[in-house]
């Protein structure tokens, strides 16, 4: 294996429990605007791992990058999905006559 391979499966998993101890520590009612603001960080996601991707790399990097645009995608969609559920929730209803 790579040792630069090893090295971003490393930092990824410390990530991942660092990210994890963050989202826990987050009260409920700050989570969905902050959603909001992640879907600006997963956009540069997505754009590190379509480099990544498209790169003239091995097998193994342009695999991890597709499936980094994968869920960086959801990630986003997922979130506008949120955020304008949530938006909806504020406006006015229209009276009725």
């Amino acid at each position: 294996m790579p040792e630069g391979l090893l090295i971003g499966i490393e930092v990824f998993v410390l990530a991942m429990f660092v990210g994890f101890e963050v989202i826990t520590k987050v009260p409920p009612t700050l989570h969905t605007p902050l959603m909001s603001g992640a879907n600006a960080i997963s956009g540069i996601a997505i754009i590190g791992a379509l480099l990544v991707a498209g790169g003239k790399n091995d097998l193994v990097d342009t695999i991890l990058g597709v499936i980094a645009v994968i869920f960086a995608m959801i990630n986003v969609v997922g979130g506008f999905m949120v955020t304008d559920r949530m938006l909806q929730m504020f406006k006015k209803k229209p009276t009725e006559k």
